[in-house]
């Protein structure tokens, strides 16, 4: 099922490209002796102590997997499956939760929002193949994503979640200190997200937690949990680390230019 499953997944959108531009160097980069980033350096703060996040960042693959992208790289860690360090049947789905899942794979992941050029969603973004770039002041931080060309926002200036929101694919974010770690929650989703390339499916009661830490210059974790009581009967949590790409950039990239994958999806159940 998993190498269908990849397979659809590889026609369907690929393995996205990463941001190319003129290289040069960036100010404000460590650098050792040969002028390459120092990326095992002291991780940067803030003019208030902070840490700072911001940096271009890619979800790290897992070194212990195959290569599985169509430029022969592994995929990072969680973009396939979030509860891949779980057995089948110790995923906590509710009943509803399931036969979604299992239906999105009887149609072959068609319904995927990445291939109908839809936003990836939090914190499905965290995952994904593509670059993103982490924007820091204090009382915002902007994310914002190569891949959909999309924006994120997460403030810290002490405002709560709004109680009523207009459902959104990227959510509502607020975040705050706990020591070197800054804790975002996130509410407010539209039902129609997909967690991960595999159809983990989630419902409009979804709330993510996630703490990032950045371990020195160019290494960071994010740690996730979804917390979806109409979805999964106990919290799903997993750690996806990230790397730096300094000296580079971002680039627009269009999902619906030239889109030519769509029509060529169709559903129904997997041959035996």
């Amino acid at each position: 099922m998993k190498s269908s499953v990849l397979a659809a997944l590889l026609i369907a959108f690929g393995t996205p490209v990463g941001a190319q531009w003129v290289r040069h160097k960036a100010t404000g980069i460590p650098r050792t002796r040969d002028g390459k980033p120092n990326l095992s350096a002291r991780a940067p703060r803030m003019p208030d102590g902070k840490p700072d996040l911001s940096g271009i960042w890619m979800p790290e693959s897992d070194p212990h997997e195959p290569p599985q992208g169509t430029d022969g790289e592994a995929l990072p860690r969680y973009f396939l499956d979030i509860a891949r360090d779980l057995d089948p049947d110790e995923v906590p789905f509710t009943p509803w939760a399931a036969a979604l899942y299992k239906q999105r794979h009887a149609d072959f992941l068609k319904d995927d929002p990445i291939t109908h050029c839809l936003p990836l969603g939090v914190p499905r973004q965290d995952a994904v193949a593509d670059p993103f770039k982490i924007v820091q002041t204090r009382g915002v931080i902007v994310v914002l994503q190569e891949g959909d060309t999309t924006f994120r926002q997460i403030f810290l200036d002490g405002r709560a979640l709004p109680k009523d929101p207009d459902p959104s694919w990227m959510g509502y974010s607020v975040g705050k200190w706990d020591g070197n770690s800054l804790v975002v929650e996130t509410t407010g989703f539209r039902n129609e997200g997909w967690l991960d390339a595999f159809g983990h499916p989630h419902s409009d009661a979804l709330r993510v937690i996630e703490r990032f830490h950045r371990r020195d210059f160019g290494h960071m974790d994010i740690e996730i949990t979804i917390d979806d009581p109409k979805a999964y009967t106990k919290k799903l949590t997993y750690t996806q680390s990230l790397a730096l790409t300094p000296d580079t950039e971002l680039v627009e990239s269009i999902c619906n230019e030239n889109e030519q994958d769509v029509k060529h999806l169709v559903g129904g159940k997997p041959q035996k």
